[in-house]
């Protein structure tokens, strides 16, 4: 399903890819629709097919001690084609209907390569 114009995914601020992808599960050229959470993180490995390990920070309210403590969790996300984030990137991911067993988001963007400044 190669279009010649990706689709908008209705979250403004947020480049479509300058390369076109024929994957059905590809937010931009697929038939995935994003709803939900918009998360940003690193993508820690990127071994599996069209589909990454992102680590997503965040920060954790302890009311006990009144403090913050800083916590982390391993999200998988689909990699399409025409994105291609490799390990290091700093992407945005968005929340999908379940692609498979694990995999819940789909990665929308890359905001900073691995190596860049």
């Amino acid at each position: 399903m190669s279009l010649a114009k990706p689709r908008n995914i209705g979250i403004p601020g947020i480049e479509p890819p300058k390369e076109s992808c024929n994957d059905p599960k590809c937010p931009w050229h697929g038939h995935v629709k994003v709803r939900g959470q918009i998360l940003r993180g690193v993508v820690v490995k990127a071994k599996m097919h069209r589909t990454v390990v992102v680590r997503h920070d965040y920060y954790y309210y302890v009311k006990k001690y009144r403090r913050y403590e800083k916590r982390h969790t391993h999200i998988h996300a689909h990699n399409p084609p025409c994105i291609n984030a490799k390990e290091g990137d700093e992407v945005l991911i968005g929340e999908t209907r379940p692609l498979s067993k694990t995999v819940h988001f789909v990665v929308l963007g890359i905001i900073k390569r691995a190596g860049e400044k």
